[in-house]
């Protein structure tokens, strides 16, 4: 019998090398739930060079996770809007052959602990309810969800909006 290889994770800071992949990897995945267009993230003019807009600078990251020394989606996160100590998850999208390994989770965790190394009071991400998956993840990590958007939120397609306290 042979023994079962576990799969090799890796979750890095995005670089230029992978702004192809990941553009590839959000709007592919956004089609498979109906994200398409203005009003949802993979239609933001940002995925095609994520790695100019998540930078220490804009107070941004944006983690790439490998599977196996393959791309297989990423996450970020960003100031949102003008609100200061506001935060936004943004663009967690996986591959379907990425889910179900924990990947998710570990770059929600990543972003979320980034938020407060950078002294955000608060997180919030805007979905769709058809991410069932996704929305349970968040529910896992403290977020609840919201009546409607934040004021700042510029995807109006999104139907689920939700917000995690960071601070104690």
């Amino acid at each position: 019998m042979q023994p079962v290889q576990q799969p090799f994770i890796t979750i890095t800071p995005i670089t230029s090398q992978h702004d192809a992949a990941i553009c590839r990897i959000i709007r592919t995945v956004g089609a498979e739930f109906g994200a398409v267009g203005e009003g949802f993230g993979p239609g933001d003019a940002e995925v095609q060079h994520m790695s100019r807009h998540y930078t220490p600078e804009r107070n941004s990251r944006y983690l790439v996770a490998e599977l196996n020394g393959r791309v297989v989606g990423g996450a970020g996160l960003a100031p949102l809007g003008n609100t200061p100590d506001i935060c936004e998850l943004k663009k967690l999208f996986l591959l379907p052959e990425a889910r179900g390994h924990g990947i998710g989770r570990r770059l929600a965790v990543a972003c979320l602990d980034f938020a407060r190394e950078r002294g955000f009071s608060s997180c919030y991400l805007d979905t769709l309810s058809s991410m069932t998956d996704a929305i349970g993840l968040y529910e896992r990590l403290g977020f609840r969800r919201l009546s409607e958007p934040l004021m700042d939120s510029e995807h109006g397609g999104c139907d689920v909006w939700m917000l995690k306290t960071l601070t104690n």
